[in-house]
């Protein structure tokens, strides 16, 4: 039968040379993923990275994860080549869903950034970053490592914000329901605290660690501040508590950006349910922006390149309900009609496909299903949810579809007993 959607083989690294040249000038790179648990998404995002780092010279890679653990896989990354295994390593990731970083193909990423970044010099070693606003109380114990540093009344406010929140056993969730109902919260202390850091004399080091120290800091306080506003919007539930967590992970990266200079570019891994531009999604009727919709609009679309993934089948790493162990599940056949059948109908194999080639198309420009696998999955539920109506060539610039994928590769991670709260029946 012949192809009536146009597209390009995808077999091997060398076949992503059209999207690096698609990717051009663009300052920020945001890749997605279909679920959280695939090995193709993550071994293409990493062969993409790797060609963007070497031959573009993009500056840091920041990933859907938390600050405090991610930022130690910086700091190794920069600072430890000989350092511990890197799959012991990414043992620190021991929040459910432990897989998400904690896997064996973020380990080689982790080798090869080490490699990399010993042949470097100081100030162009390639950066590894967390972007998300789970870690409350990592975040604040990691803020009272440093604040002394930084001079008494930073010190004596990260004092104050760090008691505020002891008698919740470092249970942000008991924390949120217990000051639901009453005017009694944290807000102010952890407002006070950033505002003290903020205003601290910044310290500088021959090799840039002072300086990323000093960051570090600041942004745990931050991580603070926004995860005190998310636990409480989560209670008040609605979209609210959504767009609290992506305007952080964007003013996260715009930070980033700040942190590395005026010509620093950045990588962005993430769902596709954050990367994909959410004004061509059903999010938008309730309300909900995503960092690739606030990254096209603050940064300028012509400097930004989302790329969307997906697949028809195969097997993934999930849990069955929240805070679950992980399991290999069946991933069905597609829905018909969704964005995945059709491909597989038409193309049947792995494919790189161009927005611009696809708009061309009328029928590709509707709200087509697009499936959407979150950390809960329930493969024999799929037809009553897992797809998201989605103008494909409008919120991606770029798609590699993958026919059939497998399961990723969880490091054995001992989880901890703090398990996010659920926040919503699709979690991404």
């Amino acid at each position: 039968m012949k192809t009536i959607i146009p597209h390009h083989p995808l077999r091997r690294a060398a076949d992503l040379d059209p999207l690096l040249e698609a990717i051009g000038d663009a300052r920020v790179v945001l890749l997605g993923e279909a679920s959280h648990g695939t090995h193709e998404y993550y071994t293409w995002r990493a062969s993409l990275s790797k060609r963007l780092i070497q031959e573009k010279g993009f500056n840091f890679i920041a990933v859907e994860g938390d600050w405090p653990d991610c930022f130690e896989v910086n700091l190794a990354v920069k600072q430890q080549p000989d350092g511990q295994p890197s799959s012991k390593l990414l043992q620190n990731f021991n929040r459910w869903p432990t897989w998400m970083w904690g896997n064996w193909e973020i380990a080689h990423l982790v080798d090869w950034l080490r490699q990399h970044n010993a042949q470097q010099l100081t100030g162009h070693k390639a950066g590894f970053y967390g972007l998300d606003v789970y870690s409350l109380w990592e975040s604040l114990e990691q803020i009272m490592q440093y604040a002394g540093r930084k001079g008494e009344a930073a010190a004596q406010a990260a004092q104050r914000a760090y008691k505020c929140f002891e008698p919740y056993s470092a249970d942000p969730q008991e924390y949120a329901e217990a000051v639901a109902f009453v005017s009694e919260d944290c807000e102010d202390e952890v407002l006070t605290m950033l505002r003290a850091l903020q205003r601290r004399t910044p310290t500088t080091g021959t090799d840039g660690l002072e300086k990323e120290i000093d960051f570090a800091t600041e942004q745990n306080a931050l991580v603070a501040v926004n995860a005190e506003r998310y636990y409480k919007a989560m209670l008040r539930g609605g979209g609210s508590s959504w767009n609290v967590r992506d305007h952080h992970m964007m003013e996260t990266l715009q930070r980033l950006l700040d942190l590395h200079g005026p010509e620093s570019k950045a990588i962005v891994w993430e769902h596709n349910t954050h990367v994909g531009d959410a004004r061509y999604t059903d999010m938008v009727a309730d309300g909900m922006v995503n960092v690739g919709q606030l990254a096209r609009q603050e940064l300028g679309r012509e400097n930004v390149f989302i790329v969307g993934f997906g697949s028809y089948q195969g097997s993934v790493i999930a849990g069955k309900s929240w805070g679950a162990p992980f399991e290999k599940m069946t991933v069905p056949e597609a829905r018909s009609n969704s964005w995945e059948a059709i491909l597989h109908a038409d193309i049947g194999q792995n494919a790189l496909l161009f927005s611009d080639e696809l708009r061309r198309h009328d029928a590709l420009l509707d709200h087509l299903n697009h499936r959407a696998i979150g950390v809960v999955y329930r493969p024999e539920r799929e037809r009553f949810g897992n797809y998201v109506p989605t103008v494909v060539p409008e919120r991606y610039d770029a798609f590699l579809y993958l026919d059939e994928t497998r399961a990723l590769h969880p490091l054995p991670t001992a989880a901890d007993e703090h398990v996010p709260p659920d926040l919503y029946p699709w979690v991404y």
